[in-house]
C-alpha cells in the first residue's frame, strides 16, 4: 500500500463476558466516535477470563452489525476457514455485502485465517489436524470463495477486501501475496522488515506486485504506547486494531487512538 495513503483505525470488540446488548450498544458508539473498522473474532468459547464465560458465534453477529450499522466496515478478525465450507462462507460473505450496501456498496472485509483454537474444533467436531493441513486447507478454499463470488447472482456489490492473517514464511506469506487485500502481519516493528521482504519474494513468484496490500497489526490496549504504534507506521502499517473486551467495553484507549490517527493524517 502506498505509504501516503491514511491511517485507518479498527476495533475489535471481543464477543466474550459481555451480555449481547452491550456488544450492540458497543459498535452503535464507535461508528459514532469515527472508528474505520470494527471486527469481532470467530470462536466459540471465550479467548480469555472465565473459558466457560459469555460468547456469542461471530457470523449471525456480522450480520446484525451489517444492518445495525451506517458507515462503519466489518468483518472477523479473522475467520475460521475450517468451519464452514468454502463456497457457504462465500455466498455468507456476498449476503453480507449487500446486507450492508444500504443503496451504495457493501462494506463487509473478508478477514479469513487457518484456525488454532484446539477447543474449538474438538468441541463443535471439526478435525483439528496440523498448522500445516490447515494453511493447505486455506490455500485450497480461497480459490474457491474467489470462484464463487463470480458465480452468485446478484453479485457482490464490491470486490470484497480479503484479509488474511499470519506470519508464516513458507505458507502463510504466500497465501498472502496471491489473494490478500490486506496483510494482518501479527509482528513487532523490528520483525516487520523481513516479512515485507519476505511477502515481496512470494510476490515475484505468484506475479503480484505485493505494494499494494495494506498492511495491517495491533495497538496497545491502553492508548498509550504511542512510541510502539509510531514504529509500525514507519515500517508501512496503516490499518491499526484495538482489542476491546466486556463487559463494559471500555472506550477511552479508543478516543487516545482516534486522536492518534487524526494527527497522523494531518
Amino acid at each position: 500500500m502506498p505509504l501516503d495513503s491514511p491511517v485507518r483505525l479498527a476495533v475489535q470488540v471481543q464477543p466474550q463476558h459481555a451480555e449481547y446488548p452491550a456488544i450492540r450498544d458497543t459498535v452503535m458508539r464507535l461508528e459514532e466516535l469515527g472508528v474505520d473498522v470494527v471486527f469481532n473474532w470467530d470462536h466459540f468459547f471465550p479467548l480469555t477470563g472465565d473459558p466457560d464465560g459469555l460468547h456469542f458465534e461471530a457470523w449471525t453477529m456480522l450480520g446484525a452489525w451489517a444492518e445495525q450499522t451506517e458507515r462503519i466496515e466489518f468483518g472477523t478478525l479473522v475467520n475460521c476457514n475450517s468451519y464452514r465450507g468454502a463456497d457457504l462462507q462465500a455466498d455468507m460473505a456476498r449476503t453480507l455485502d449487500h446486507i450492508s450496501a444500504k443503496g451504495g456498496t457493501g462494506r463487509f472485509i473478508f478477514g479469513t485465517g487457518a484456525g488454532w483454537f484446539e477447543r474449538d474444533y474438538d468441541e463443535y467436531g471439526y478435525e483439528f489436524g496440523t498448522r500445516g493441513s490447515r494453511l493447505n486447507a486455506l490455500a485450497g478454499a480461497l480459490p474457491r470463495i474467489e470462484a464463487r463470488w463470480a458465480k452468485l447472482n446478484p453479485a457482490p456489490t464490491r470486490e470484497i477486501p480479503v484479509m488474511i492473517g499470519g506470519k508464516g514464511e513458507q505458507k502463510t506469506l504466500r497465501i498472502v501475496a496471491r489473494h490478500a487485500d490486506i496483510w494482518h502481519s501479527f509482528v513487532a516493528p523490528d520483525e516487520l522488515r523481513h516479512k515485507l521482504d519476505v511477502l515481496a519474494h512470494w510476490g515475484d513468484e505468484v506475479g503480484r506486485d505485493v505494494s499494494e496490500i495494506t498492511v495491517s497489526n495491533e495497538l496497545d490496549r491502553s492508548g498509550q504506547d504511542v512510541e510502539h504504534a509510531e514504529a509500525l507506521y514507519a515500517g508501512g502499517v496503516r490499518l491499526f486494531t484495538i482489542g476491546i473486551g466486556g463487559p463494559g467495553y471500555d472506550l477511552d484507549p479508543v478516543r487516545r487512538w482516534l486522536a492518534w490517527r487524526d494527527a497522523k493524517n494531518g
